[in-house]
């Protein structure tokens, strides 16, 4: 599966890595990871970072992006990562490489690459590169498969959901014969400051159930301001105080910002990625995400989820 890939990586000296925006866990760890395995391969080349940042992940090691002049893109080869969609990719300059690699675990909405390999059978794009790195013999440093092992532990849930499989535990287990401390990712991921636990409380408060029911959250870029966080910590970092309801399958959390409505739909039974890719986003059938224009177009997206639970 990784032949086209290897020989990319091989061809070219300078390769930029990029994912999508507003990153989590698996953007970041497949990103970190993969300029580590590629570094410590091939010491000859030069591997470089891009993106935006969000403090939730900054304990990650070497998580600081680097900072590339268009040139650099002249000759070089850039690898997408963990990214449906060419509107989500942060940093559109992978257009002016003389190639281009996406790598992704989401179900595909179009080509972004060249060469694409996307795998929906991973929880993560993490384990996509911990077996491309497996499979090519490459080499993978403690800091390279901690960055991956983070990854995966955030895509899949602490192992929870179900796109977790007995390949992700033999991933994991490759990971896991490098030495790292995997109490120190769990202590980064889930030990929050009381700021964020009491920011938790204010945005369970703000929970409404439509009839069917759907649970949801609405979010105006006053209220976002009031609060102080960022917008990941609102939209992504929010969506899942809704997970555990007993008889809702489908939630949803708006937030407006000045780039639009950021829309984070999850579900614990059906497939919401179909709705999520009408109205111009993707990620997997049970998690998924758009940017809408307006608060109209998000109640559209909510009448839309409502239909599905009448399935």
């Amino acid at each position: 599966m990784f032949e086209q890939v290897l020989s990319c990586v091989k061809e070219y000296d300078r390769i930029i890595i990029h994912r999508h925006q507003n990153p989590d866990g698996d953007a970041l760890g497949s990103q970190i990871g993969l300029k580590h395995i590629l570094q410590d391969s091939f010491p000859q080349k030069q591997i470089l970072v891009v993106g935006d940042m969000t403090p939730r992940y900054a304990f990650m090691e070497d998580s600081k992006m680097d900072e590339v002049e268009d040139a650099a893109y002249e000759g070089a080869l850039a690898i997408i990562l963990d990214t449906s969609a060419k509107a989500l990719i942060s940093d559109d300059r992978y257009t002016l490489a003389a190639q281009t690699v996406r790598i992704d675990h989401h179900i595909f909405c179009e080509t972004i690459a060249a060469v694409e390999v996307t795998d929906t059978s991973y929880e993560s794009c993490c384990g996509l590169i911990a077996a491309f790195a497996m499979e090519c013999g490459l080499t993978v440093s403690p800091l390279a498969a901690k960055s991956l092992y983070t990854g995966m532990i955030t895509d899949s849930g602490r192992f929870r959901y179900d796109s977790t499989s007995a390949q992700t535990f033999r991933l994991a287990s490759f990971l896991m014969e490098r030495e790292f401390d995997t109490a120190d990712i769990y202590r980064n991921l889930y030990a929050d400051e009381l700021s964020f636990i009491q920011l938790r409380a204010r945005f369970v408060l703000k929970i409404t159930l439509t009839e069917r029911p759907v649970a949801y959250i609405y979010t105006t870029r006053e209220e976002a301001a009031a609060t102080g966080a960022d917008q990941f910590t609102i939209s992504r970092g929010m969506v899942n105080v809704m997970s555990d309801i007993r008889g809702v399958d489908i939630w949803v959390n708006f937030t407006e910002t000045e780039g639009g409505v950021l829309c984070e739909i999850r579900s614990s039974k059906y497939n919401i990625n179909p709705i999520a890719k009408k109205y111009g986003g993707g990620g997997h059938a049970k998690a998924s995400g758009a940017t809408l224009t307006d608060r109209a177009s998000a109640m559209r997206l909510l009448d839309d989820l409502k239909q599905l639970t009448e399935v």
